[in-house]
């Protein structure tokens, strides 16, 4: 979708051309495509695993925290700009415990509406208009926004499938970079493929970081949803990369209150000073009694994260055996919410048409893989799928799927 241009402008009363609404930096982007599925899964009565949001709470000892912070009146004015000390604290001692990164609670540690909003925040206080931005292909969609918003350029790299994974080419990605690129902005573990970038691509992400003078933004909230044999691996735990990376997490994935809108930034006193820049003048703040419950959800104890991660494990085997059997090709990924599927065995290759269809031929909603690619024919015969569901309705969907496809 581009933006009109002045020929095609429709004239206003006054005879003279009318400017469209929507500037072009957004013309591009029109209603995300989460919306549409969701929509069309309301009106057809379809199982949901298009957008990845848990159809359970999380723990309730973490909801029972936020009701006693909102009755003790914590948090039901203005909290504090970069977010209430006790979360910031227990941030830099979860991310002391877990990877051996330290952080200076007052001046390093930044509290976001989400993740969303920490994302664009970090590129709006980091980029200059005309900058580029490395991203790998296929990105979340508010990547490419965001980028937009910020005047920068992305320059996308391409994960492509090899053996059972989507696998990053490093080749690729050096050659991407040039003397206008500001930034890279990584994803592991990887949404929408469900890759978690090893340790020999994060080496090679971090020593051209460091021999370009590159900033680093990377996008961790799913850090604690990697399933087998991966592992997450902070970028800024590798040599020369603290300096220059800021790092995204999030209490919506890790505890399943996706609705809380917590998120937050790491980095330097530096880099969160940019990025705070820019988020003061977006919500300011958020989520005031949340944040004092989400400072208690990080300090829970490893069962938790053991027991959640197993769970999901479970649920993503579930759902990957029901769409195997109904004839995907299927990526079992080793991280996030999702499964990437081709739907080329299924002699498809639309993935929108596909998913369009699929609430009538099978009562699920699943997402077009495209959108999140600017080589849309890369995309096109992959489709995702969300596991992070009742354990009942994803076998009710498998076998939704099994009856379309299988017969």
């Amino acid at each position: 979708m581009t933006a009109m241009t002045s020929s095609a402008r429709p004239a206003d009363p006054a005879g003279t051309a009318a400017r469209p609404p929507l500037n072009r930096r957004l013309a591009e982007f029109g209603t995300t495509i989460f919306a549409e599925m969701s929509a069309l899964a309301l009106r057809t009565g379809s199982i949901n695993l298009g957008q990845g949001f848990p159809d359970t709470d999380g723990p309730e000892e973490i909801r029972e925290a936020a009701v006693r912070a909102l009755r003790d009146g914590r948090g039901n004015q203005y909290p504090p700009g970069p977010g209430v000390p006790e979360l910031r604290a227990a941030i830099t001692a979860h991310q002391l415990r877990r990877y051996g990164l330290t952080f200076d609670p007052d001046t390093e540690v930044l509290v976001t509406a989400g993740a969303t909003e920490a994302i664009a925040a970090a590129l709006l206080g980091l980029l200059e208009p005309g900058d580029e931005v490395v991203a790998l292909e296929p990105y979340y969609d508010s990547y490419a926004a965001c980028v937009a918003m910020a005047g920068g350029r992305r320059v996308p790299v391409t994960l492509r499938p090899h053996e059972g994974r989507f696998r990053l080419d490093l080749d690729e990605l050096r050659a991407a970079v040039t003397d206008r690129t500001r930034l890279l902005l990584i994803n592991t573990p990887h949404n929408p493929t469900g890759t978690v970038l090893t340790r020999a691509e994060l080496t090679a992400i971090a020593e051209l970081a460091v021999e370009r003078d590159l900033l680093v933004v990377t996008d961790e909230v799913y850090e604690h949803l990697v399933f087998d044999d991966a592992e997450h691996l902070p970028l800024a735990t590798f040599p020369g990369m603290r300096d220059r990376t800021v790092t995204i997490g999030s209490a919506g994935k890790t505890f399943s209150f996706t609705g809380w809108k917590v998120g937050w930034v790491t980095g330097t006193a530096e880099l969160v000073t940019a990025v705070r820049s820019a988020k003061q003048f977006l919500t300011y703040v958020s989520s005031g009694p949340f944040q004092y419950a989400v400072a208690e959800a990080l300090a829970l104890p490893d069962t938790y994260f053991e027991e959640f991660r197993a769970g999901m494990r479970a649920k993503r085997d579930l759902l990957a055996t029901g769409l195997t059997e109904a004839g995907f090709e299927v990526f079992r990924s080793a991280g996030t919410y999702f499964i990437t599927t081709d739907i080329r065995p299924l002699r498809e290759s639309d993935g929108f048409a596909f998913c369009r269809s699929l609430p009538e031929r099978a009562g699920v909603v699943a997402i077009p893989n495209a959108v999140f690619y600017d080589h849309r024919e890369a995309g096109a015969p992959f489709v995702r799928f969300a596991f992070c569901k009742r354990t009942e309705v994803l076998t009710d969907a498998a076998e939704r799927l099994r009856k379309a496809f299988a017969g």
